[in-house]
């Protein structure tokens, strides 16, 4: 858990994209978080969690739904939502962020 305080306490907006390989829908968010990435550079860091490798981490912050994609900004969370998300959706919640 002290690892993942590091990698939410950036000055930067941490999205946070909660997903199992065997789930389709996280399957087809892929592709959107690379579009995002792409879009923002280094404005913002996108981090891939498996929740079936770190299900106390999933357990610790309710993730019930996959995928669930959580912004994070300074060690604090920001933003939250289950579901399929398109890239120009996300790509504005954080732009808010930066």
């Amino acid at each position: 858990m002290s690892k993942f305080g590091e990698l939410i306490d950036l000055n930067i907006p941490v999205l946070l994209d909660f997903y199992t390989e065997w789930n389709e829908a996280s399957n087809l968010l892929h592709p959107v978080l690379r579009d995002v990435a792409a879009a923002l550079g280094d404005k913002a860091k996108i981090i891939k969690i498996d929740v079936d490798k770190n299900t106390m981490l999933a357990e610790a912050l309710r993730v019930k739904a996959l995928p669930t994609l959580m912004i994070y900004k300074d060690g604090e969370m920001k933003w939250r939502q289950s579901g399929e998300q398109d890239a120009n959706t996300l790509i504005g919640i954080l732009k808010e962020y930066i």
